[in-house]
């Protein structure tokens, strides 16, 4: 008793080279909109736009290269299954070439993209620190300033305390003036050292807290400068490599190809 031969059916083949070939080129033209219209319109004077654009053309780098992919797949499985037809004699007319072509200048792109994100790195990191530098200077200013406003409101103030026996007695019993308040009674220039003491000591404390959140600032930003900086270069590198793999080695293949034809 003979057994039947199995049937294998190679719709299955054909049409998964077909989802792939239309999968691969909506994810490539997909990605090349999307850069454009990020790249429009352009602001190159400007550092922030410069950091941001980079930073989302290579965290949306994957896209094109996996599209690439699966349209060089989809080749591959017409080869499998014998639909590809012999050898083109010219390769403007292979789509294979234009991705390869693609592939390769999107590697070029992104290898030069890994030093200009490193450069805008280090111009945002300046403009974020002259930038902390400049509000610490601002706030010092303002600091003199209500402290100097605040020193003649204070002397005008004690200066009335001094002459109400009542009035001076609550405030130094509330602990708002020291016990030794009264020797200054007649004497103005020995209340002025006093509240110029006074004004010095706050002055040093708030200017030492000024001090400690700016260093703190200055850290924070160095911080997210070294972040952004390794991240999206190591990223860029490795789609620059990804890239330029797919691009040298599918042009010199399709080369050697048409060649042999």
């Amino acid at each position: 008793m003979t057994s039947e031969p199995t049937v294998t059916s190679p719709v299955a083949s054909p049409l998964a080279a077909i989802a792939l070939k239309v999968a691969g080129a909506i994810a490539i033209l997909s990605a090349l909109l999307d850069f454009l219209i990020l790249l429009i319109p352009p602001n190159l004077t400007n550092v922030q736009w410069q950091l941001a654009t980079t930073t989302q053309l290579v965290d949306r780098g994957i896209v094109p290269l996996v599209g690439m992919a699966l349209l060089l797949s989809g080749f591959w499985v017409d080869s499998l299954v014998g639909r590809t037809v012999a050898q083109r004699k010219s390769l403007a007319t292979d789509p294979r070439f234009w991705v390869c072509g693609l592939a390769s200048v999107l590697g070029l792109a992104y290898l030069l993209l890994t030093l200009l994100h490193l450069n805008t790195v280090r111009l945002s990191s300046q403009q974020a620190l002259a930038q902390v530098s400049t509000e610490a200077g601002e706030a010092a200013t303002q600091l003199q300033q209500r402290l100097s406003t605040e020193l003649s409101q204070q002397q005008t103030q004690l200066g009335a305390l001094l002459e109400n026996e009542e009035l001076l007695a609550q405030a130094i019993q509330s602990g708002q003036l020291p016990p030794d308040i009264g020797q200054y009674r007649n004497n103005p220039d020995g209340l002025t050292e006093f509240l110029q003491q006074r004004a010095d000591q706050a002055q040093q404390q708030i200017e030492t807290e000024i001090g400690t959140r700016r260093v703190q600032a200055e850290r924070q930003v160095k911080v997210e400068a070294w972040r952004s900086g390794i991240r999206i270069s190591v990223i860029s590198l490795l789609l620059a490599a990804g890239y330029s793999i797919i691009g040298w080695l599918g042009l010199r293949r399709l080369l050697s190809l048409t060649r042999a034809a």
